[in-house]
C-alpha cells in the first residue's frame, strides 16, 4: 500500500514528466509539410493566442469528459487523414492522448493550458490545411490571412455534428480540385512520384484560388503557355502566351493590374542591354536606328549615339541605358498591363505575333506576351479604349496610362497539369521544378 506522501510524490512526478514533454512540444509545429516541421511557427503562436482571446476562456478541451471525448474524435480524424500535405507526428498525438486520459480535474493548471493549446494548434492547422493553399508565390499581395475564419469554425463547431462530417464540409469544393483529388486517389498510388507531387501542387493552387476568390481575374499558367480572363467567375477570354525561357524563367506572382499603358516605351533591362543589345550594336552601327532605340543616361537624357565609342564599352563599364520608341515595332507592342511586383514582370502585347504559332513558346526574358491584348484591354476597360487607334501602331505615338475602374487580380502560376471536364492532362515540366 502507498501512503499519502508516496501518492503525492508520484502525482508530482507525473506532472513534472508531462510538463517536460509538453515544454518540448513548444519547439515543434504539428501541421506542416515534411520540409517545414522545424520549429513552432510564429503564425501558429499568434493564431492560438487569437483563438483563446476570441473564446475568452483559458480552456477549450479540458473542461469536461464530453469535451475530452470530442478532442479524441479530432485526433482520430487527424490520424486517419489521407492528405499527404498535412503531417502530424505520431508520437506527439500519442502524448496528447496520454494527457487527455488523465484525470483532468487533478491536473496542474499550467499543464492543462499547455495541453489545451497544443491540441488547439493541431486542430486549427488541420482545419486550415483543408481549406487553404500550401502555395508560396515568389510575390503575393492578394492572399488574405483566414485565421479568424478557422478560429470561428472551430469555436462554433464545438458541439455540432460529428467531427468526420465537419471535416468533409471543410474540404475544398472547387470542381477542378475534386477531379484532381479523385484522380490522385484512383490513379497515383505512389506518393513519392512526380505525378503525385504535380497533382498535389495543382490541388493546392486550386485551394489558393478558392480561398482568395475574385469574380474577375486573370490566370496565367506558365507550363501551359496560356492565359484565361475570368469574368463573373467564368472564363470569358482565353489566349496563348509567350512566357520566359528556362534561362529567364517567369516567376510565380499573385498581384493586381491597376492600369494599362498604351504605346509604351520599352526601357531595356540593363542585363539584356549589355548582354544582347551591346554586342549587336558593336557589329552593326545601324542597329539602334533600325530598331528604334534611343541611348539615354541615368537622368533620362537622350544622347547622340553616333558620338559614342561603342567598341570601348563592355558589360562591366557600359554607363548608359536603351529605350525603344513607341509603336507597333516596339518589343512590348502597343499595350502594357502594369502589374505590381518587384521583378519588373508584366503582361504586354508584342511586335512578333508569329511566336504564338509555335507549340513551344517559352521565349521571353520573363514577361508574359499576350496573343489577344486588344481583346483583354477592351474587356478590362469595359469598352472605353480606342482599339482602332491602337492597331495603327504609329511610331512615337504619345504614351498614355489608363487607370482601370478597379484593380484586377492576376495569378501567374506554375502547374504542369490541366483539367478539362473530368480529363487530367500532364504537361512538360519546362523549368524542371517538380522534384
Amino acid at each position: 500500500m502507498l501512503n499519502s506522501t508516496h501518492k503525492k510524490w508520484i502525482a508530482l512526478n507525473k506532472n513534472l514528466l508531462l510538463f517536460f514533454i509538453f515544454s518540448c512540444f513548444a519547439a515543434n509545429s504539428f501541421a506542416l509539410r515534411p520540409d517545414k516541421k522545424a520549429d513552432f511557427r510564429k503564425e501558429d503562436s499568434l493564431m492560438v493566442q487569437k483563438f483563446y482571446a476570441t473564446y475568452n476562456e483559458p480552456l477549450f478541451w479540458l473542461t469536461s469528459r464530453k469535451d475530452i471525448k470530442r478532442a479524441n474524435e479530432w485526433l482520430n480524424a487527424i490520424e486517419s487523414t489521407d492528405n499527404s500535405d498535412f503531417v502530424s507526428d505520431k508520437l506527439q498525438t500519442e502524448q496528447i492522448r496520454s494527457a487527455l486520459s488523465l484525470n483532468f480535474k487533478k491536473m496542474d493548471n499550467f499543464l492543462k493550458e499547455k495541453t489545451d493549446r497544443q491540441l488547439t494548434v493541431l486542430v486549427l492547422n488541420f482545419i486550415k490545411y483543408h481549406q487553404q493553399n500550401n502555395i508560396l508565390f515568389e510575390y503575393d499581395e492578394v492572399n488574405i490571412p483566414q485565421d479568424s475564419v478557422y478560429i470561428f469554425q472551430l469555436i462554433f463547431s464545438k458541439h455540432k455534428g460529428s467531427v468526420s462530417n465537419l471535416v468533409s464540409t471543410f474540404d475544398c469544393k472547387d470542381p477542378d480540385y475534386l477531379v484532381l483529388k479523385k484522380f490522385m486517389h484512383d490513379s497515383i498510388p505512389d506518393k513519392n512520384s512526380v505525378k503525385y507531387k504535380t497533382v498535389l501542387l495543382a490541388m493546392n493552387y486550386r485551394k489558393y484560388l478558392t480561398a482568395n476568390h475574385h469574380p474577375e481575374y486573370i490566370l496565367v499558367n506558365i507550363p501551359e503557355a496560356e492565359a484565361t480572363y475570368y469574368k463573373n467567375s467564368l472564363p470569358a477570354l482565353k489566349m496563348r502566351t509567350v512566357p520566359g525561357k528556362k534561362t529567364n524563367p517567369t516567376p510565380t506572382i499573385s498581384s493586381y493590374i491597376t492600369s494599362i499603358v498604351t504605346f509604351p516605351h520599352w526601357n531595356v533591362p540593363f542585363d539584356i542591354a549589355v548582354k544582347e543589345l551591346l554586342p549587336k550594336i558593336q557589329k552593326d552601327a545601324n542597329y539602334l536606328e533600325q530598331h528604334n532605340f534611343d541611348v539615354v543616361d541615368g537622368k533620362g537624357n537622350v544622347l547622340n549615339d553616333s558620338e559614342l565609342d561603342w567598341n570601348s564599352y563592355t558589360a562591366k563599364n557600359f554607363p548608359y541605358f536603351f529605350r525603344q520608341s513607341t509603336g507597333s515595332d516596339n518589343s512590348l507592342g502597343v499595350l502594357k498591363f502594369n502589374l505590381q511586383n518587384p521583378f519588373s514582370i508584366f503582361l504586354h502585347a508584342t511586335s512578333n505575333p508569329e511566336a504564338f504559332k509555335k507549340d513551344f513558346r517559352f521565349l521571353s526574358h520573363g514577361c508574359i506576351r499576350l496573343e489577344k491584348p486588344f481583346e483583354l484591354a477592351d474587356a478590362m476597360l469595359r469598352g472605353k479604349i480606342d482599339i482602332d487607334k491602337l492597331k495603327t501602331g504609329k511610331k512615337n505615338t504619345e504614351s498614355k496610362i489608363i487607370k482601370l475602374p478597379k484593380k484586377i487580380p492576376v495569378f501567374i502560376i506554375y502547374v504542369p497539369v490541366t483539367v478539362a471536364g473530368n480529363k487530367v492532362t500532364f504537361l512538360p515540366d519546362v523549368y524542371g521544378l517538380i522534384k
